[in-house]
């Protein structure tokens, strides 16, 4: 009886069958597992090297070369160029190797520029200005408003790109923990933000001026006396900007975060969610800081002849030293906010905390240090064999003799632009090289060249997400590992896959939109 009414109570055991993933899921995670089984970047990147040297030389006895016409940066004047494919097993191969180790890691901008941004962010991090302005903007931010609000402050931080991904992106991740999200979601709302749609913007920013600049040298090919100003691209900048922010915070609240779930790692207090007495008093004491700072740069940049205009133009966004040292600016905000807000919370004492905090900050890149140093050389090897440039042209080449209409062709540039992007991801180089083709090309089918460079932004932008030649790609993979230790270069190309399809595909789509319905494309 015993046994039997031990029988009877014990519930029969259920096997519960985990829940289906979706087909979406099921890609994602392979493209997950599979990229984050492939070696450390760093011996990708080595690699990478070893494969771009044997290319060099099979191109070079091949005998490659492209003639195309291009733009001079520093003339403007339309030139023919001729790039022929150079070894790297030559003589002066072997010789560019060798003499060019340390030069090529100078000439990598990325290095310094982080370096430089970590010094004040550091600051503001050791004194805890970061985390006191997260829990505020999660305070006065509605829940549901908050991937939009990051989503848009990065794609309008492109004014100053560097300061998006050193400040925004860690800052997002941190902020979505702070309201119980997954960090990884909101690094990759904002890394979306910040990259993929990397080319447009509500402001004018130094590119804009560049890149019209080549734009209207390409025009005068065929008409001298047509041009395009600044603002070309303006109603379909702010189009873009509205469309890709509901896009992309959509993409993260419906796809990435249900994908990653709950996170399971080490979670604020809630108890510190509240502003103590002294928190307050240091916010008040960094927005003090925040306003001399301003003004300092103001009095250096707004009156006629300020010496941080261009000395020749008076001009304060393009080519000017503001916007050529806007990386130096923002630093030298978040350091002296940083100590405003350590001074007024009591967290820093004197200048050896703040010292201390910059050495911090510098010594925690060092791993990040060395794998720049890998890429670094590989993109300057790869950038000495001219093979990015006969693979645009040949691209080029073919796209032109193919026979397309005008908006197929405009959008098969779009998609020549995206592929070249992941192995070329300069959006100068590559405009002074499209342009005097493409442009010309399409106006003589009559299609504006304000429709051509629109075009040119929408192709250089997604794939900048997923392309490992982002120096910033590394980075990304840095802050991941913070919330996921074993988080790898496979882990960001799955998280960033849906936004790069989805935001590429709507991007298109708009930019048909606007040619069809013959929309004004900017200002005047």
């Amino acid at each position: 009886m015993k046994a039997a009414h031990f029988n009877d109570s014990m519930p029969e055991r259920q096997t519960e069958t985990p829940p289906k993933k979706k087909g979406l899921e099921r890609i994602l995670n392979t493209v997950e597992r599979v990229g984050n089984k492939v070696p450390h970047p760093a011996v990708i990147f080595v690699a990478l090297i070893g494969i771009v040297i044997l290319l060099s030389h099979v191109f070079y006895m091949m005998g490659a070369s492209v003639t195309y016409q291009t733009i001079n940066p520093e003339t403007h004047a339309p030139e023919e160029t001729t790039a022929a494919a150079k070894s790297l097993l030559t003589g002066d191969g072997l010789r560019f190797m060798f003499e060019g180790v340390v030069q090529n890691f100078m000439n990598f901008n990325a290095v310094g520029v982080i370096i430089v941004a970590m010094l004040g962010v550091g600051v503001a991090d050791a004194a805890g200005l970061v985390g006191a302005l997260i829990r505020k903007l999660v305070a006065v931010a509605p829940r549901k408003a908050l991937t939009y609000i990051l989503v848009f402050v990065g794609i309008l931080s492109s004014i100053a790109a560097d300061a998006g991904y050193l400040v925004l992106i860690p800052l997002a991740a941190a902020a979505f923990l702070t309201v119980g999200r997954h960090p990884l979601a909101g690094l990759a709302a904002s890394f979306a933000g910040v990259a993929a749609v990397f080319t447009v913007n509500i402001l004018i920013k130094p590119l804009d001026g560049i890149l019209t600049e080549i734009t209207n040298d390409a025009i005068h090919i065929l008409n001298p006396e047509r041009s395009i100003d600044l603002t070309a691209n303006f109603w379909f900048s702010v189009a873009s900007v509205i469309m890709l922010t509901f896009i992309v915070s959509l993409i993260t609240d419906k796809v990435i975060s249900p994908r990653l779930g709950e996170y399971k790692g080490e979670k604020p207090d809630a108890a510190g969610a509240t502003m103590s007495a002294d928190e307050s008093r240091g916010l008040k004491f960094a927005g003090l800081g925040v306003l001399a700072v301003l003004v300092f740069f103001g009095l250096l940049t707004l009156p006629p002849g300020a010496p941080l205009r261009n000395p020749e133009t008076g001009a304060i966004v393009g080519d000017s030293p503001f916007m050529n040292g806007l990386i130096v600016a923002i630093t030298l905000l978040f350091l002296v906010a940083g100590a405003a807000y350590g001074i007024g919370a009591k967290t820093i004492r004197s200048s050896v905390d703040v010292i201390k905090a910059m050495e911090k900050a510098v010594s925690g890149l060092g791993a990040l240090i060395f794998l720049l140093f890998i890429i670094s050389q590989f993109i300057a090897l790869f950038t000495y064999t001219n093979m990015a440039t006969l693979a645009a042209v040949k691209m080029g080449d073919i796209l032109e003799d193919a026979g397309l209409g005008a908006l197929p062709l405009l959008v098969g540039f779009v998609g020549v632009v995206a592929v070249l992007d992941l192995i070329m991801t300069g959006a100068i180089p590559k405009w002074a090289i499209f342009a005097p083709v493409f442009v010309p090309l399409l106006m003589r089918l009559n299609v504006d060249p304000e429709a051509v460079l629109a075009a040119y932004r929408v192709g250089d932008g997604p794939f900048n997400a997923i392309s490992p030649l982002n120096a910033y790609f590394a980075l990304i993979v840095t802050f991941a590992q913070k919330y996921q230790k074993e988080a790898g270069v496979g882990t960001i190309v799955a998280l960033m896959l849906p936004y790069v399809v989805v935001v590429f595909i709507a991007w298109i789509l708009l930019l048909v939109a606007w040619q069809v319905l013959g929309l004004p494309w900017g200002l005047g």
